[in-house]
């Protein structure tokens, strides 16, 4: 009994020490960028971890002004969100419809899907595409790039849900009178919550923080969001470090809170998809 209380005890407390050394890996670079974010120019320099001798919280103004930040948040949340709501949309009707459906021809329409996840984005390719279109260096354009970017995962991700979905919750609404759109829309895709705040969250952290995307499919710095604004306000300002770490600092805030109220649906939405 005593080696056994022994070992789990021995067990927790290396499970306490993995966590403390993973969380501290985490943890000190958001703490070092904060710090010297609230430092001044001299004090920045020294890329010390130690505290500021005056907490220069006008630093966060200073780089909203100087950086054309309120512009950048915009072109962020708009290239963002849209590009979300277009994926999750196409993504989830087109993984109902292959669900249900599941002959040969659906199998490789699925598995073309699939090859989304793992085939490298061709930049030329789509540069010279969007040029087609007459969509090259418009909002329009890199809101479906980046929507397009994040459908496969998501018809994965969906597709596995629809498996928990009892087919004769179809056959019922059906023969309520429900169209095909109303039988998706009010019946089946409530029940894909989990998997959809999933889908919104990672697509739009995606979204988000490329940094690749942008630069190749936008060449007027107007339109660009706030990693790039990150890359952008360094060029200027590279002696700077205090206001390239509070510019650090805004750029990832918004993306730490969607993301800290929506990690619990991130768990259930992955397990239901693996699950299925």
């Amino acid at each position: 009994m005593n080696k056994n209380k022994t070992y789990k005890n021995l067990r927790k407390l290396l499970k306490f020490l993995f966590i403390a050394a993973s969380s501290c890996i985490i943890l000190v670079p958001i703490y070092f960028i904060v710090v010297n974010s609230l430092k001044t120019v001299e004090e920045s320099r020294m890329l010390s971890f130690s505290l500021p001798e005056v907490f220069q919280w006008g630093n966060y103004l200073e780089v909203i002004k100087a950086g054309s930040l309120v512009r950048a948040f915009g072109n962020s949340m708009l290239m963002a969100g849209v590009s979300t709501v277009i994926a999750v949309l196409v993504s989830s009707m087109a993984a109902y419809a292959l669900s249900r459906r599941r002959s040969k021809a659906h199998n490789r329409v699925y598995l073309y899907f699939f090859m989304g996840l793992i085939a490298p984005v061709n930049y030329v390719t789509t540069l010279f595409t969007l040029k087609f279109l007459h969509l090259q260096n418009t909002y329009l354009g890199i809101i479906l790039e980046f929507a397009t970017l994040g459908i496969p995962f998501l018809v994965f991700l969906y597709y596995g849900f629809f498996d928990n979905i009892p087919r004769e919750l179809d056959e019922a609404a059906v023969i309520d009178g429900c169209t095909p759109f109303q039988l998706f829309f009010k019946v089946i895709f409530p029940l894909l919550k989990p998997a959809t705040i999933t889908g919104i969250v990672l697509n739009f952290l995606g979204a988000w923080n490329d940094f690749v995307t942008p630069l190749y499919l936008l060449s007027d710095n107007k339109k660009l969001g706030m990693t790039n604004s990150i890359y952008n306000f360094f060029g200027e300002h590279f002696n700077d470090w205090n206001m390239v770490f509070a510019d650090i600092i805004l750029t990832i805030a918004p993306i730490l809170i969607i993301y800290i109220c929506g990690q619990k649906y991130i768990v259930s939405g992955t397990a239901g998809a693996v699950k299925g």
